[in-house]
């Protein structure tokens, strides 16, 4: 399985070029007080070695989480909702996706966010924002 003998029981893998992605990673990092995750830009050599399962593309496209016992992975939305279980800090979060029709609608304002997430939170500065370097 992925991971070595003391891997932890979630990692999670997201876009390393992505500022607002650093942001939110910050965040999940702060609120893992028991060392539940490993976080890991998707950039990082071997990523895509360890995780074969998972298409080079969807890296990518979305923030995945990968559970250590059995390989489980979730993207997207569902990412997001199986750290805030995961995390004493976002069960407080978590109930908003049993209203019905949450699910659904995550899931498009990630794809949103996804899709638009350069122009959100990298300025011209930043070497993966579109017009960098032409001004």
């Amino acid at each position: 399985m992925a991971g070595g003998p003391a891997a932890k029981p979630y990692t999670v893998v997201y876009d390393g070029h992505c500022g607002v992605c650093g942001r939110i990673v910050e965040v999940l990092a702060r609120w893992d007080r028991g060392a539940q995750l490993e976080i890991v830009p998707s950039q990082a050599p071997g990523v895509t070695q360890r995780f074969p399962w998972i298409e080079p593309r969807a890296f990518t496209d979305s923030m995945q989480v990968i559970r250590f016992a059995d390989g489980r992975t979730w993207q997207g939305a569902a990412a997001i909702e199986q750290l805030l279980g995961v995390l004493p800090r976002g069960r407080w979060i978590a109930w908003i996706f049993r209203v019905p029709f949450a699910r659904g609608l995550a899931e498009r304002l990630y794809r949103w966010f996804a899709r638009n997430r350069y122009r959100l939170g990298c300025g011209k500065h930043c070497p993966a924002h579109p017009g960098h370097g032409t001004e």
